[in-house]
């Protein structure tokens, strides 16, 4: 590999690995905002959601400058490929993290009211997704990457659940309706997550050796 591409190569895994420290972080203070009632919080995650696009932009161009001018192959590639498609899934799960805040912001303008689900149970397993993930990318480690793959099927067996669960709590409880939705969007945010991760998840495993595994999980 020519010295300047390397130096190029080395630049990309030192700016994905900043934005993946970035969007963990917000991710892990919308659902503090959220456990707290904390708008103050929940507000700087969603004012730090025009960094991370910044970032993102910022990455998404230097991707294709070093394919326009290098046209590089084999290991190269697939790393600049999967850091583009990364780069996408971090900046998607930063938005996650926003709509997370705005709902901390819309049930504290609420009547508090039950949660009929485990929401904090499926955030930490989220969390530990996302976390697992991203060490994944950092150590290259492919077990961790599948691990990640098998957990997504146990959130979206949870979110199902909670469809049912809430759907059941406004035929009881119908004034509660606008914090039960609420409660249903928090749901569907973290499944969503939970597929990016899952994402991310796959593409370090294409990084690593070439295998597209999408759908087979």
């Amino acid at each position: 590999m020519p010295l300047y591409l390397e130096r190029q190569i080395d630049d990309l895994k030192k700016r994905i690995l900043t934005l993946s420290a970035v969007v963990e972080e917000g991710f892990h203070q919308a659902i503090h905002s959220l456990e707290e009632m904390d708008t103050s919080l929940a507000e700087a995650v969603i004012e730090r959601d025009v960094e991370v696009n910044e970032m993102e932009v910022d990455l998404e161009e230097e991707c294709l400058k070093i394919l326009a001018l290098h046209q590089p192959v084999a290991i190269d590639l697939r790393f600049i490929v999967s850091v583009l498609k990364i780069n996408n899934d971090l900046e998607r799960i930063s938005d996650l993290s926003v709509n997370i805040a705005q709902r901390t912001r819309g049930l504290a303008a609420l009547k508090p009211a039950p949660i009929p689900f485990a929401l904090f149970a499926m955030a930490d397993k989220v969390e530990s997704m996302l976390k697992k993930s991203l060490d994944s990318l950092v150590n290259l480690d492919m077990e961790l990457a599948h691990e990640v793959c098998r957990l997504d099927d146990e959130v979206d067996a949870m979110h199902k659940d909670n469809y049912g669960l809430v759907k059941d709590q406004i035929r009881r409880q119908p004034e509660q309706l606008d914090a039960l939705i609420e409660y249903l969007s928090l749901s569907r945010h973290l499944e969503r997550i939970a597929d990016l991760t899952t994402n991310i998840a796959e593409d370090v495993l294409y990084m690593i050796d070439g295998e597209i595994i999408r759908h087979t999980y």
